[in-house]
């Protein structure tokens, strides 16, 4: 599914146009970093897993 550092994708893409994201911490919150602007979000578990779309990247390539 999702690992730590993994570049995901979600539905939809970040207010500066950027749909990558870095998850960078997971727990019963996930914290997500934009790749275009770094700006970090963080979100319910429930929340992410709801928009959560596909893994661009995996942190182990």
């Amino acid at each position: 599914m999702y690992a730590l550092h993994d570049i995901v994708e979600m539905k939809k893409p970040h207010a500066c146009g950027t749909n990558a994201w870095e998850i960078i911490r997971i727990g019963a919150d996930m914290k997500i970093k934009c790749q275009g602007c770094e700006r970090v979000v963080m979100l319910t578990r429930h929340d992410f897993d709801k928009r959560f779309k596909r893994v661009l990247r995996s942190a182990g390539e």
